[in-house]
């Protein structure tokens, strides 16, 4: 007990360093780890019913997930004045922007340039820019027009969604290190009654929060019980509004980062790669694969100095380099990858050019946000080793029996990928190999530190981000709709410049798939092209993407993959990634979110925001960036306080497509006029020129 008390001691006394950035070195939070774990080791038991919850609160809208989207519907909820509850599993707003790291907008130029965006976004836009007098980008980074300190993004939003309580006269009840633990519905199974939540505290004489990473908390994190490490508060959530009949009296908003409450109701979803067909026809298999999604990240900080630092291998190193690689000849210099995602530069280097890039040069002081794909990344791809448990797998662990519910996340995956942050590091500025491009591109850079603390830019002792950067999870099956008798999906064809008229398609494709692939893109020639009346190859091409009739928001990026590996484990010696997942990749037209992606089936008041709406694995690509996030949020709390107001369930809005829905246009009507585009401009099916939208 005496050598525990000594170790927790220590970690304090760390903790308590007044200093800006905390500056551990590896080799310290190696051994801060080492001591601590095997005295606070991961608490589990069996899982039981809750006990009584501490406390109920009201909520007109749920919303599970403090990141960009929970926040953007927080956003839009408070200045339509309802009651907003907002749960988060770390105790920082903003998920992409600061909890998870990736503090750089990823944004395409046109729609930059335009500054043609959700009002929210906008807003989060301007106060990142006033934070640093004028500087919308203080890590002069060449990546996006937008680097900061992930602390600052949480400030920010924080700052944010207080001022939207003041002016819309709404309520904000924020709870931080909340899950979401178990749903109780109706007895029809259609609405869901309350929520029940989990929020944990620091047990007296033991570390802060952000002492340790996610693996060795998140499943003490979805325990009811108190542990040697967190005191719980059991949180029952209930409807706010009484007066409600034959609707729903609130909403619950699922903008979790994997699709956790859709998981938990236990609706259609699906996970990895979909089928080959005509409208994914860049699939890389002939059948769905739930295991291979998109690879997820540990980002960190790390400090370039004047002087040379003691680097310190960490112990299982020799596991993960074979891995690492600058991945390409024009990415193989250190400054490149440095200035990449640099988040603070309080002084600028020189200009350099290198692969058509150009930079400034790192100076002492400097902070670099590290995300790099042959680096970072984790990319598991097998039932083995997959990060987000399918519905089989989480059925046969009793996730989905009550009080079962622990993440739905590997937990041993979580482990490796922290592992593999710390090893990429090092490898950073003391390893000499490439696994991609061999020996002799890579020279040692020690004039770097790793930050770690609660002050450095994860704001977290042991340095990695509190949450990983999570590139895909569960991807909900909207109701079945005109044209999509399975259930409602966006796919590759509605969103991709791809013109398919190449010798891959037309070779790869049985004819009848690639005929009703033609006909899709073809529009008015359709029917022609399905009969056969039209060659499939002389179809005029839609140089667009699909307009939707319930469009409530807007997107764009490019079809961005950072595919799965073939084999397990992701790091092993000679591993590479799926074959043809990359095939997909590319350019998008700008798109829309339709409201139909984000209805689920089976629960009526249950809306889904973020990356887990409606999208088939290639198009969730393109929706997963923070500007996507932050306009189907501003949806999904507009969609909420509008069903609220007029007492009817959204799916009501959109079950007579094609028909006119009167209610549907003024909810559109009432998003425009808010500031909240649901196209963008000049969309129509006559307008085919948008080559000028990069």
């Amino acid at each position: 007990m005496n050598h525990r008390r000594r170790c927790i001691d220590k970690i304090q006394t760390i903790n308590s360093s007044k200093k800006t950035v905390s500056r551990l070195s590896l080799v310290a939070v190696t051994v801060i780890s080492n001591l601590v774990t095997p005295l606070l080791a991961p608490f589990t038991s069996i899982a039981t019913p809750p006990r009584n919850p501490d406390k109920s609160v009201n909520c007109d809208i749920l919303v599970a997930g403090g990141g960009l989207s929970g926040a953007a519907t927080a956003y839009e909820g408070l200045l339509a004045g309802r009651t907003v509850c907002l749960t988060e599993i770390t105790d920082w707003l903003g998920g992409q922007i600061s909890a998870q790291g990736t503090s750089a907008l990823d944004e395409r130029p046109t729609q930059r340039a335009k500054q043609f965006y959700s009002r929210g976004y906008l807003e989060l836009r301007d106060r990142i820019e006033k934070r640093y007098k004028g500087n919308l980008n203080p890590g002069d980074c060449w990546v996006s027009d937008s680097c900061f300190l992930p602390k600052d993004g949480h400030e920010i939003l924080r700052d944010i969604l207080k001022d939207a309580e003041k002016r819309g006269r709404g309520k904000l009840e924020w709870f931080p290190n909340t899950v979401v633990k178990d749903l109780q519905k109706s007895a029809d199974g259609k609405i869901i009654d309350s929520a029940i939540a989990i929020q944990h505290q620091p047990a007296k004489g033991t570390p802060p929060i952000n002492s340790l990473p996610l693996s060795q908390t998140i499943e003490d994190a979805f325990s009811y019980e108190n542990s040697p490490r967190f005191n719980k508060t059991i949180i029952r959530f209930i409807p706010k509004q009484t007066k409600i009949v034959n609707a729903p009296k609130w909403y619950v908003v699922d903008a979790t980062e994997t699709g956790e409450l859709i998981a938990l109701a236990d609706v259609p979803y699906r996970l990895g790669i979909d089928p080959i067909s005509h409208l994914e026809p860049s699939s890389s298999s002939q059948t769905n694969d739930q295991y291979c999604t998109q690879g997820f990240t540990y980002t960190f900080g790390m400090e370039a100095t004047k002087d040379p630092q003691k680097q310190t291998m960490p112990p299982y190193y020799m596991n993960y380099s074979p891995y690492f690689s600058y991945e390409l000849k024009r990415l193989a210099d250190f400054d490149l990858v440095f200035t990449y995602r640099r988040i603070w530069s309080p002084k600028k280097g020189q200009p350099k050019t290198f692969g058509g890039v150009k930079f400034t040069t790192p100076t002492p002081g400097d902070i670099s946000m590290q995300n790099w794909t042959w680096g970072n990344d984790y990319r598991p791809g097998t039932a083995g080793d997959n990060l987000v448990y399918t519905q089989q797998q989480l059925r046969s662990l009793g996730q989905l029996n009550p009080g079962g519910w622990k993440g739905g996340l590997r937990n041993e995956s979580l482990s490796k990928a922290e592992e593999k942050a710390y090893s990429y590091y090092y490898w950073l500025v003391a390893g000499t190999t490439d696994s991609q491009l061999g020996d002799g591109v890579k020279t040692p850079r020690s004039n770097n530190r790793f930050l770690a603390g609660f002050n450095a830019p994860m704001g977290t002792a042991h340095g990695l981000s509190k949450y990983p950067y999570m590139r895909e999870g569960r991807r909900i099956i909207g109701r079945p709709s005109w044209g999509q008798p399975g259930g409602f999906t966006i796919s590759e064809v509605d969103i991709s410049r791809r013109n398919y008229n190449d010798e891959y398609y037309r070779n790869n494709l049985p004819a009848d798939m690639y005929r009703r692939l033609r006909a899709t893109l073809s529009g008015l020639e359709a029917a022609s092209v399905i009969s056969g009346k039209i060659d499939p190859n002389k179809a005029m091409r839609r140089t667009r993407s699909t307009i939707f009739p319930d469009a409530i928001g807007i997107g764009h990026y490019a079809i961005d993959f950072h595919p799965c590996m073939e084999k397990s484990p992701p790091e092993a010696p000679g591993n590479r990634e799926r074959p043809g997942e990359r095939r997909g990749a590319g350019q998008a037209y700008p798109f829309q979110i339709a409201l139909r992606a984000m209805i689920p089936q089976k629960i009526d008041n249950l809306i889904v925001g973020g990356k887990s709406i409606g999208t088939s694995h290639i198009a969730a690509a393109a929706y997963r960036v923070h500007s996507f996030e932050w306009s189907a949020g501003a949806a999904a709390g507009t969609v909420a306080a509008f069903s609220l107001k007029h007492a009817i369930a959204p799916y009501q809005l959109v079950d007579e497509l094609p028909k006119i829905e009167p209610k549907l246009i003024a909810l559109k009507q009432l998003l425009e006029k808010n500031g909240n585009p649901t196209a963008f401009p000049d969309t129509s099916i006559f307008n085919q020129n948008w080559e000028d939208w990069k």
